[in-house]
């Protein structure tokens, strides 16, 4: 039910990246303006609330806020089809960002109440292939109706669907006790805020995990909003060509890569706790070039292997970097700090990933014209690498921040 949840999660959010080439047709909006719309938008209260909602998780039944935060973002996503301009949909998805807040760091926390900490980043891993599954299906789900119907009904299709589970969840997802297979603490509630954020502070492996998802994401968004574009236009592919091309791109590369991430980290790390920030680190520098190469080929089939595999090596870093951040903080904190985690990832990678690369694509359109896309994303490589930098960094103060 977890994955359920995540897997609706990411086509709520990710949906409208595959409607984007319609949307900016009937509403007359530019490559920047399709940014805003699709990241800041959305990261504005998705972060800013990200926080309370973690500290009120630590407090409070963390299935229930999971609950309530689903019927939220999934009646935004409604709305979103209901849409007229660019305030009205820039709007509605705020709205969605608002219901997403409480969907994530809840999760982390309820499974790391679920399993034992020798199999976390594999469940972690596990949980997040609710990333690629519902990228993919945003992505088909949205071409497909947006081409038999308009990408209006998409949204109002995704969103009601959401809704309409939102009390199966309830039912369903028991609430675990906390920290029980976590080292005995002293007893209490969950702490404040700032007693959580003294803790942090004094790990500096927690803010360079931090940082480090926040640069990759900056790339891992900015992708998966502007690639459908980029395909066809470079390519001149239809909306349902686009869909199943890039889609199947995302589930099978995203599918191996979280489950290859988490199973490394499980069987590495038993060694060498050092290995959940290195394990991304290494993928990272392994993706960008592939990554270049795809951007670069002139030939569809080449081009889809060149994406498959970096598509893979992107996602690598869910389970052991998701898996290091539970383990650093104490069982009464750990929603806030995934929270905080959190918080820093999507402000940086969301925020920025979508309308940087719009931003970049429409200065670039004068000299390249429909090509300024395929630069762009270029340029956003140069993220990987400062992320593989700060992942590095992380794995060589994991052993001391970790909670024995």
């Amino acid at each position: 039910m977890l994955i359920l949840v995540y897997t609706f999660n990411f086509i709520a959010r990710q949906i409208v990246g595959i409607l984007a080439g319609p949307i900016k047709a009937e509403l007359g909006l530019t490559d920047t303006q399709l940014g805003l719309m699709g990241g800041l938008a959305f990261a504005l209260f998705y972060t800013a609330l990200g926080v309370p909602i973690g500290l009120l998780a630590d407090r409070r039944s963390r299935t229930w806020i999971m609950t309530a935060a689903l019927a939220l973002w999934s009646g935004f996503t409604a709305l979103c089809g209901l849409a007229q301009n660019f305030w009205q949909l820039f709007l509605a998805r705020m709205g969605v960002g608002v219901g997403e807040a409480g969907g994530v760091a809840p999760a982390y926390s309820l499974i790391s109440d679920y399993f034992p900490p020798d199999q976390r980043a594999r469940a972690l891993a596990v949980y997040s292939f609710g990333i690629p599954m519902g990228s993919a299906a945003g992505i088909l789900l949205g071409g497909w109706i947006a081409s038999a119907i308009d990408w209006r009904t998409a949204f109002v299709a995704v969103g009601l669907a959401g809704v309409a589970l939102a009390p199966i969840f309830r039912l369903s997802v028991r609430e675990p006790v906390r920290g029980r297979f976590d080292p005995p603490r002293p007893a209490g509630t969950a702490p404040p805020l700032g007693e959580v954020m003294r803790t942090l502070g004094r790990k500096p492996s927690f803010w360079l995990l931090s940082f480090g998802a926040g640069s990759c994401s900056i790339l891992g968004y900015g992708l998966i909003f502007w690639l459908p574009s980029f395909f066809g236009r470079t390519y001149d592919l239809g909306l349902i060509e686009v869909s199943q091309f890039y889609g199947s791109i995302v589930l099978i590369g995203g599918v191996i890569g979280v489950w290859g991430g988490g199973w490394l980290a499980d069987r590495l790390g038993r060694a060498s706790r050092a290995a959940y920030a290195r394990i991304p680190a290494v993928a990272f520098l392994l993706a960008a070039p592939c990554y270049a190469a795809g951007v670069m080929s002139d030939t569809l089939p080449l081009t889809y292997v060149l994406f498959l595999l970096p598509q893979a090596l992107g996602l690598m870093w869910l389970g052991p970097v998701l898996s290091a951040v539970q383990h650093v903080a104490p069982a009464n904190m750990r929603t806030t700090a995934s929270a905080i985690f959190l918080f820093v990832n999507n402000l940086i990678g969301i925020g920025l990933g979508t309308v940087l690369f719009g931003f970049i694509s429409d200065r670039l359109a004068p000299s390249f014209g429909d090509q300024s896309l395929r630069y762009s994303i270029l340029v956003g490589l140069s993220f990987y690498v400062v992320s593989a930098a700060l992942f590095y960094l992380a794995s060589r103060r994991l052993d001391r921040d970790w909670e024995a």
